[in-house]
């Protein structure tokens, strides 16, 4: 009994620390903190904590509906998991890239028209910086995923609260963004954003595989 007890609790934290790594890298936090500073140079402390809650509080929301709401779209369009999970490798490995190769602002939409309208807005914590810079297609695909692959409870609520774990990892950053920037500079924060890159393009080649080689395995039978 002991030992059936301890190896769920290793699933679950294998699991746990999965979802977390995986969406952690795909949300991508730090990449967006250059921007986070910039819409909200001249702000005082208080009111970027504001919009930093709020932005985190956005992204949950966002994350939780895609996780459980996910699979209706899917059924309503008639998509496959295995479809969703090649086109969503696509859009990570391509996110991924775009880190890579210091793209990741145009990547995500924030072109100069796209920037003009966001410093222009009263209040930047849904848009641009919940979605589409934080909870984008990435992120999305990615718990669809998982919520067509776990089907039990235990595992729902394990991802449930590896989402809220990586929101509120995303406010904490947020909130001391200024102070990350001026620590690592823009240097540290364009190579560590580089790792993350290359790590979420591991994760998209990852999904691609994967699928292929499950199709693959049933076409031999």
């Amino acid at each position: 009994m002991t030992n059936d007890f301890l190896i769920l609790e290793i699933k679950k934290m294998n699991l746990f620390l999965l979802t977390v790594g995986s969406l952690l890298s795909i949300v991508n936090p730090l990449g967006t903190i250059p921007v986070f500073v910039g819409l909200t140079e001249g702000k005082e402390k208080k009111q970027i904590t504001k919009i930093a809650f709020w932005t985190s509080i956005n992204t949950l929301i966002i994350l939780l509906l895609s996780f459980f709401l996910g699979k209706y779209m899917l059924s309503f369009f008639g998509i496959s998991l295995n479809a969703l999970k090649i086109a969503g490798g696509l859009i990570i490995t391509s996110s991924g890239y775009a880190l890579l190769t210091g793209s990741f602002n145009k990547h995500k939409g924030m072109k100069k028209g796209v920037k003009d309208d966001a410093f222009s807005r009263s209040d930047v914590s849904l848009t641009p910086l919940a979605i589409p810079m934080l909870a984008g297609p990435g992120a999305i695909s990615l718990l669809i995923t998982y919520n067509e692959v776990y089907h039990f409870n235990i595992d729902k609520l394990v991802i449930m609260g590896s989402i809220v774990s990586v929101s509120v990892i995303t406010f904490a950053l947020l909130n001391i963004s200024r102070l990350i920037v001026k620590i690592l500079g823009a240097s540290g924060i364009n190579a560590l954003s580089r790792i993350i890159g290359f790590i979420i393009i591991a994760i998209g080649v990852e999904f691609i595989l994967s699928t292929l080689l499950y199709l693959s395995e049933n076409i031999i039978r």
